[in-house]
């Protein structure tokens, strides 16, 4: 696998001004799952699509997030330190989709992993 960027998410302040900034912006679409109230799905109109919500207290700063798909969360995050970057977040469930994680670069860049169900 080629862990390509697969979906994009904002991490915001106000989730209700977002939406009207990036729809008078980008025409992007929104749409609230009863399942994950607290997650706005994006769509772009290509992929990959995104998604927009509340920046959680764990969460080191507002940001735009994005997301690479591994095969498997727990042997990319053992590859983390050996390589020179630090535990972030540690693997998640999302319901019935799969689990992500974050990890931080030499640098301190957030970078989030997926991996599918």
């Amino acid at each position: 696998m080629g862990n390509p960027l697969c979906h994009f998410e904002l991490m915001v302040s106000d989730v209700k001004k977002s939406q009207e900034f990036y729809g008078k912006i980008f025409d992007w679409e929104f749409k609230t799952d009863e399942n994950m109230p607290e997650y706005t799905m994006i769509s772009t109109g290509t992929e990959p699509g995104g998604g927009l919500m509340k920046k959680p207290a764990q969460a080191p700063q507002f940001a735009l997030a994005q997301y690479f798909e591994v095969d498997s969360i727990e042997e990319t995050l053992g590859k983390v330190e050996a390589a020179g970057g630090k535990p972030g977040i540690p693997k998640m469930e999302i319901p019935e989709i799969g689990w992500w994680a974050m990890f931080f670069d030499p640098d301190g860049i957030p970078v989030m992993i997926f991996q599918a169900k």
